[in-house]
């Protein structure tokens, strides 16, 4: 075993008893023990003839493989040699999909750093709970983001010691003017193939935030699966989408699988709407598109109307995808959708489909490096045609840092992400639903509780439950019953401004579209809410 380059144990210490298996069969997935992947990925592209080809691009600028790493480097430097960071230290990233953004997560994770990506709409009371958990010594900020981070920084002033700030062009203290009096040139730490590259954070069913770990391996490992096997990118691809890189399926999609593959990214100015979003395609010739289904829905009349002609891939995942949507989105532009079903605990996508293999209401079938089975709740496999518990074993695997929660999703060496699903004669898997309280919506992940959380801090509130409600446009949306204290009216205004409230408290996205008043809320002799009589209200 190669010795861990990470002084700080923190992450390493706290890692969970009970791992997941994890499997490299495929010749592809034979890594060095020591390995970082961002060396390899970003240094390694000047061998494969990558060097002067666009690597990151936005309205104003386009930087190439070569110019993207000397300012990674010089980042680098500032972080281990100007603020003298220890291998192991979490640093907290708050930034939308930006060259910025994209440098620091990269500069971090080749230092030998642990990143840790936060939302972008983030408040104070979430990116807490997140110092809380990963005890981040730095963070890198977009300038614009900065109050809600440094109102979280002032709870925590003994652990989150330096604050620093991107895309702020005229302020002396910008990285990129501190990273340009360092070296252009950073030695990559040494990293283990198992030291850690970063933590994801993932919202569950409790509320209470989840920290998954993963290595430089799985990083590697997820960028030989599915990008080889089944999207296929090219070396002239020009990347674009949605899906945050706080998210894996972001970071994967919009950073790291297009670097494996030599082609560049696209990150348009935000925010857009569908149809600015369809016009920067077209003018900056995007051939591959990730978001959810809800936004290429409402995509596709100004696709068809304007019209895409480099685009040739269109990548859906985040939530299920509606048959509807996939049809509206091939009569609109010609495309089949590329479909798949992944997890922030295992990094990205483990089934799917693509082109001719596409079959109507199934999801795919597994990657290769991947095996899944549908199994009962004792995880004994059950026949083709039976719903029963998503089981997936593969090279990545969920590793919960420091969270009971580890022995539900890991219970004999697969992992359960949690899905129920049905898988045919021919093993292409149908997804069925969540089997837990997650609400996913327009692709983003709520945990039902932690709306509660919020409702509850109104005065007016005296006690709620919140579901996911099935809609076709958004998957699903977050409907709350209330009840509420006497001497309050359920009525339109009390709608809304419990709908601000919660726009204020916590990210505004995961705010009740449809809010029911109720006398009583259906619960057991003990005292738990029955969420399963809600679903049946709705």
């Amino acid at each position: 075993m190669t010795r861990s380059a990470q002084t700080d144990r923190f992450v390493h210490d706290r890692l969970p008893p009970r791992a997941p298996e994890l499997r490299h069969d495929l010749p592809e997935l034979q890594f060095p023990d020591q390995v970082n992947l961002v060396e390899r990925l970003l240094d390694g592209a000047a061998a494969k003839g990558w060097a002067d080809r666009p690597l990151l691009r936005s309205p104003q600028v386009t930087f190439t493989y070569a110019e993207v790493r000397e300012r990674v480097d010089r980042i680098a430097n500032h972080l281990m040699h100007g603020l003298k960071l220890e291998p192991g230290n979490r640093v907290l990233l708050r930034g939308g999909n930006s060259i910025g953004m994209a440098l620091s997560w990269l500069a971090v994770v080749k230092a030998g750093l642990i990143a840790v990506a936060t939302m972008p709409l983030f408040r104070a009371a979430e990116l807490s709970k997140v110092i809380d958990k990963a005890q981040p010594v730095a963070a890198i900020c977009d300038a614009r983001l900065l109050p809600e981070l440094e109102q979280a920084q002032r709870a925590h002033p003994d652990v989150l010691q330096h604050v620093l700030r991107f895309n702020a062009p005229d302020d002396p203290q910008d990285l990129g003017a501190l990273a340009a009096r360092q070296p252009p040139r950073f030695t990559a730490c040494p990293t283990a193939a198992d030291d850690i590259a970063l933590l994801a954070f993932t919202s569950g069913t409790t509320g209470a935030p989840k920290a998954v770990v993963h290595t430089h391996r799985d990083v590697l490992a997820a960028c030989e699966c599915w990008p080889r096997h089944v999207l296929k990118p090219t070396p002239d691809d020009v990347v674009t989408g949605s899906p945050p890189l706080a998210f894996t399926f972001g970071l994967g999609g919009l950073l790291l699988f297009p670097m494996w593959a030599g082609a560049s990214i696209f990150y348009p100015d935000g925010p857009y709407n569908p149809e600015s979003m369809v016009r920067q395609m077209r003018a900056h010739g995007v051939t591959t598109c990730y978001t959810a289904p809800t936004f290429y829905r409402q995509m596709a009349p100004h696709a068809q109307a304007i019209g895409i002609p480099s685009l040739r891939t269109c990548v859906s995942a985040g939530e299920a995808l509606p048959d509807a949507t996939r049809q509206l989105w091939k009569q609109a532009t010609g495309i089949e959708m590329l479909d798949g079903i992944g997890a922030t605990e295992m990094f990205h996508i483990f089934i799917s489909s693509a082109g001719a293999a596409v079959r109507a209401g199934a999801i795919g079938k597994v990657v290769p490096g991947y095996q899944a089975k549908v199994v009962d709740g004792e995880g004994h496999e059950v026949p083709r045609g039976t719903m029963g518990q998503l089981a997936v074993i593969g090279p990545t695997g969920c590793r919960y840092m420091d969270d009971e929660r580890q022995a539900r999703y890991v219970p004999d060496g697969w992992n359960r992400p949690g899905d129920a699903f049905v898988q045919d004669a021919d093993d292409y898997f149908h997804y069925q639903a969540r089997d837990d309280d997650m609400i996913i919506t327009a692709g983003y992940n709520v945990g039902g509780p932690e709306v509660e959380d919020c409702l509850l801090t109104h005065p007016a509130v005296a006690e709620c439950g919140v579901i996911g409600k099935p809609d076709e446009a958004r998957g699903m949306l977050i409907k709350a019953f209330v009840v509420l204290k006497p001497g309050h009216a359920g009525d339109a205004a009390m709608v809304k401004a419990l709908q601000e409230h919660v726009k204020q408290t916590i990210a505004p996205y995961k705010y009740p579209r449809e809010i029911e008043f109720m006398t009583a809320l259906p619960r057991t002799e003990t005292g738990k809410l029955q969420r399963f009589r809600l679903r049946q209200n709705t």
